[in-house]
């Protein structure tokens, strides 16, 4: 996401447009949640391995999905106002005078929309782990 980007040449040198993913604060909270959520996860990575090894650790467990169920949400709330933006981009908003600029910036559109595909995955995967975590605390009580 961080190194999406397009420039749009006219008949022109001196005519360009050019599309980034900064140019909207939204792609930005998008690529921050990111960041923040890879960077949980890889900082809880030992904690996760502890509490495999160590299966009486209960109350680092229960931490542990809380903190999940939070960065879930964190990536949700990114991913969801991405998802906003890039559907602008790709059908505009006659309304609010919005076009769709996807007709022009094609290859910036392809590259959000797909690392918007893989933001979606990675909720899916940690509604997957936090319903893991949660069966595999309530069977060793």
């Amino acid at each position: 996401m961080a190194t999406t980007d397009e420039t749009l040449t006219f008949s022109t040198q001196f005519v360009r447009f050019r599309a980034e993913y900064d140019d909207l604060p939204t792609f930005t909270f998008f690529m921050v949640a990111n960041v923040i959520v890879s960077g949980y996860l890889l900082l809880s990575l030992p904690l996760s391995f502890f509490n495999i090894v160590r299966s009486r650790a209960k109350n680092s467990r229960i931490i542990l999905i809380i903190f999940d169920a939070a960065m879930m949400a964190f990536l949700t709330a990114g991913a969801a106002a991405a998802a906003a933006i890039v559907y602008l981009a790709h059908k505009g908003n006659a309304r609010a005078n919005w076009f769709a600029i996807c007709q022009q910036f094609n290859s910036f559109c392809e590259r959000i929309s797909g690392s918007l595909i893989g933001s979606f995955v990675g909720i899916a995967a940690f509604i997957l782990l936090i319903l893991l975590s949660a069966v595999a605390l309530s069977r060793r009580n």
